[in-house]
């Protein structure tokens, strides 16, 4: 089995129980998540099978989308509900304080990643240190809000539509939230709608795994993925070249629409298709003018 299916998570599991549990109902070892997602949020979670292992560099590294529920006068040691309280007071932001502490919160800037989160320090993991009462002190990351849109704000919670850049931690986000509006604030709820490519429409749930025929209808096969890269078509000798690492000369390959000017890696990648419209390879610039690398092979 070779593709994505993605994985409408369900609360209360961790990212690698979602990939154990799919081990064991699809009897393929070769699965691995795209991106984790903390046990209290749910949706979309791509699973890469078999030869699309290959590809989750590519898919970790898109745009996300969240429909996050943030509580305000409550802060714990985790940004979530899950954790120990920190603080609690009955300070509650207006609607418009609200839409000022989003507004100011889009665009680019580093965010400091919490202390409770998957990222390594001395080679073990944040969280591992953090629940041995470690001090744990981690370096902010550059991210990316395109959208902090204002869903619905009752009381002391608020929904809010998030798409941002890979890396970004949503439960650091309610955080900066609370401290920027004076009151606190926690991660309550959240929920994945979009992965990149993957969305909540083709999602999968856990239990429906043991349905060969629903696994089979959900699976996203090799040629259909990644299509917002560019991709040429290689003839006989391209694909064999292909096939081998080799590099490919403008000769071997017809593009599908204009490309523009392939440099040197990591951008622009480009697919490389068989005469089948079959996924062979994903390729960089390569030393020639108008030559192909295929940095990472699928057949």
């Amino acid at each position: 089995m070779d593709g994505v299916l993605v994985i409408d998570k369900p609360q209360g599991l961790t990212s690698h129980d979602v990939v154990a549990a799919a081990r064991r109902l699809l009897g393929e070892r070769r699965i691995g998540h795209t991106g984790t997602l903390d046990p209290l949020a749910t949706g979309v979670l791509p699973l890469a099978i078999g030869r699309a292992t290959r590809l989750v560099r590519f898919f970790a590294a898109s745009d996300k989308e969240y429909d996050a529920t943030i509580r305000f006068g409550l802060t714990t040691d985790s940004y979530d509900v899950t954790g120990a309280e920190t603080s609690r007071t009955n300070a509650v932001p207006s609607r418009d304080e609200v839409l000022d502490g989003l507004r100011r919160l889009t665009g680019e800037y580093l965010q400091t990643p919490p202390s409770y989160s998957a990222k390594k320090v001395d080679g073990r993991r944040a969280y591992e240190l953090a629940r041995g009462e470690r001090t744990v002190a981690l370096a902010p990351s550059p991210v990316r809000v395109e959208r902090a849109e204002l869903v619905a704000f009752e009381g002391a919670q608020a929904r809010v539509a998030l798409t941002c850049s890979a890396g970004f931690y949503v439960r650091a986000f309610a955080h900066a939230l609370g401290e920027l509006l004076g009151t606190g604030a926690c991660l309550e709820a959240l929920r994945r709608t979009r992965a990149g490519e993957f969305t909540l429409e083709a999602a999968v749930r856990l239990e429906e795994l043991h349905d060969p025929s629903r696994v089979a209808s959900g699976l996203v096969a090799l040629h259909a993925l990644l299509g917002g890269l560019p991709a040429v078509t290689l003839t006989d000798r391209g694909r064999e070249f292909a096939a081998h690492g080799r590099e490919i000369e403008a000769g071997d390959y017809e593009p599908l629409a204009p490309l523009s000017p392939v440099r040197s890696p990591p951008v622009p990648w480009v697919r490389l298709l068989d005469a089948r419209g079959g996924l062979v390879a994903v390729a960089t610039g390569g030393r020639r003018a108008g030559s192909l690398h295929p940095s990472v092979v699928l057949i």
